[in-house]
């Protein structure tokens, strides 16, 4: 079901043929240089479960981002019920987030997506503010943040309870956006 559409993406919910497309961008240590580890394919198959369940419960999620033009998956845009607490930040936290298969980056399809998903979260969610994390070395993806308007809240920053104490990619920038 399409939920949001821009002028190039359809921001819709997850069909199965997804997956394999899915899966693919999440085993490629580029697309996931920020994060722990890649993800085979059996755990990118829970995400996609896991994130159908979200949106089963709240109406929202992070939305399959599929190339008006030809129909490619290009990734994901949405947002999502944080599922742990960042000390400061009131709760219950909605994070807007994006991942693109790295074919996609520089185009500027996470910046048009996350800023449709902003007047989602806004005016058809009732949201009041939304949430974005990432390391801090993850210029553009804190690029894509500040193009839409969210600002960095420096004394929210935290390390993230799921990644090992010690592990490099352990602290964690908190951008805020308030409707």
């Amino acid at each position: 079901m399409v939920l949001i559409s821009t002028q190039r993406l359809i921001l819709r919910t997850w069909k199965s043929e997804g997956l394999e497309p899915y899966a693919e961008m999440n085993a490629d240590p580029v697309v996931r240089e920020f994060f722990p580890s890649v993800l085979t394919r059996e755990q990118s198959e829970a995400e996609l479960r896991h994130i159908r369940e979200r949106y089963e419960r709240d109406g929202f999620c992070l939305f399959a981002a599929e190339l008006i033009a030809g129909g490619a998956l290009a990734g994901f845009v949405g947002m999502q019920r944080m599922s742990f607490e960042i000390p400061g930040v009131e709760q219950p936290a909605v994070e807007i987030g994006w991942r693109l298969r790295k074919e996609y980056w520089g185009k500027g399809l996470a910046t048009e997506g996350a800023r449709a998903v902003v007047r989602y979260a806004f005016e058809m969610a009732g949201l009041r503010r939304l949430v974005a994390i990432t390391v801090p070395t993850n210029v553009r993806s804190r690029r894509v943040m500040e193009k839409i308007g969210m600002r960095h809240v420096a004394q929210l920053d935290f390390d993230h309870p799921r990644i090992a104490e010690g592990h490099p990619l352990r602290r964690h920038v908190v951008y805020l956006m308030e409707a």
